[in-house]
């Protein structure tokens, strides 16, 4: 039986070595890999950054801006490149695309969040990947903290997924030797491995994927972070192999989310 996965990219997988611009041998084999699971019957969601980096190459800027207005301008220019690359390469392997630019304020009204979940059920069950990133122009939060971490988790809850994948720049969670840990069960015991590091054109560093996954984890949704930057972990994740570090949930209990607005 198929799942329904939602995966997260972060710009540090997206974007060019030299962080300006986005990076198409990354994009042709992620959309190849995200085409594979919607082939095997699973459901798939995109929450992506990249539109700052995007917007950057665009803008002909040399590095990412330190003030607000400036980055929201650079995402405001490259959401639309990104869109266009999702679609170019998703097409080859005859799957639509949809754009869904949301806020945090969207999913804590309970109207906007019933109205948000609809379409997404829609979409995946019309084999269209919708492609989620934070609507940047009118919200700050993924800007200047979450690099779009807490966003997937919360859509994971939304969408009532079975797994959640954040693929990053890094193997998955490292112990203090460097070493990959292959399973989490408790939180506190890995709290001292994490180190905060932050790539040039990433917000979110370790201690933001994992507030993320504390967040899914609780909510009963099967948490994985994995390197974006190798070949196959999604596919691996979604076949219960192991790929990068495991979160097993925690309860199977998912609370009601949204609040009356």
């Amino acid at each position: 039986m198929g799942k329904r996965i939602i995966v997260k990219f972060g710009s540090g997988i997206l974007a060019t070595q030299r962080g300006i611009g986005l990076d198409q041998r990354q994009f042709a084999r992620l959309a190849r890999e995200v085409s594979l699971l919607a082939k095997a019957g699973h459901e798939v969601a995109v929450v992506s950054s990249g539109a700052v980096a995007a917007g950057l190459d665009a803008l002909g800027l040399k590095a990412r801006p330190d003030d607000l207005t400036a980055r929201q301008a650079c995402a405001a220019v490259g959401q639309g490149r990104l869109m266009a690359c999702y679609t170019g390469h998703f097409a080859k392997h005859g799957y639509n695309v949809a754009q869904i630019l949301l806020t945090h304020g969207d999913l804590d009204s309970r109207i906007a969040y019933a109205n948000v979940r609809t379409t997404l059920d829609r979409l995946l069950g019309n084999g269209v990947i919708p492609i989620i990133n934070e609507n940047d122009t009118v919200a700050v939060e993924e800007l200047k903290f979450g690099d779009n971490d807490r966003l997937s988790a919360e859509v994971a809850l939304l969408a009532d997924a079975d797994l959640l994948i954040l693929l990053t720049s890094v193997e998955g969670l490292l112990d203090s030797k460097g070493k990959l840990i292959p399973r989490v069960d408790d939180f506190e015991k890995v709290a001292r491995f994490v180190r905060d590091e932050k790539g040039r054109l990433s917000v979110g560093g370790m201690a933001s994927k994992l507030h993320a996954v504390q967040i899914a984890v609780h909510a009963g949704i099967p948490t994985v972070i994995a390197s974006g930057r190798t070949a196959g972990p999604m596919l691996r994740a979604a076949e219960g192999k192991p790929a990068g570090t495991y979160f097993p949930p925690q309860t199977v209990c998912k609370p009601a989310y949204g609040s009356e607005k």
